[in-house]
């Protein structure tokens, strides 16, 4: 453990940053598994739906710093090419 009072702090910070991360992931995977449930059962309307939500959530974690915003943005590419590749 850290002696000096800053050092205190920052590793204080650090505990708080790690679990912000961890449940914007946690956010992430699960918006995802949505979108991909939709897709499986190819209801195209729900899909549409949750990748609005799952975009919206990828962008804001992004913009946060959880995850790099490439990967973000990919991952929305990919869940968008899906959705539309669902036969109406």
């Amino acid at each position: 453990m850290a002696n000096h009072k800053s050092a205190i702090k920052r590793h204080k910070q650090s505990v708080k940053r790690a679990a912000n991360n961890r449940a914007a992931r946690t956010r992430v995977k699960n918006v995802i598994k949505e979108v991909r449930a939709a897709i499986q059962a190819q209801n195209k309307e729900d899909a549409g739906q949750a990748l609005i939500k799952a975009t919206s959530v990828l962008s804001k974690v992004a913009g946060k710093g959880a995850i790099h915003w490439k990967k973000a943005s990919r991952r929305v590419s990919r869940l968008a090419r899906a959705v539309n590749g669902i036969e109406a």
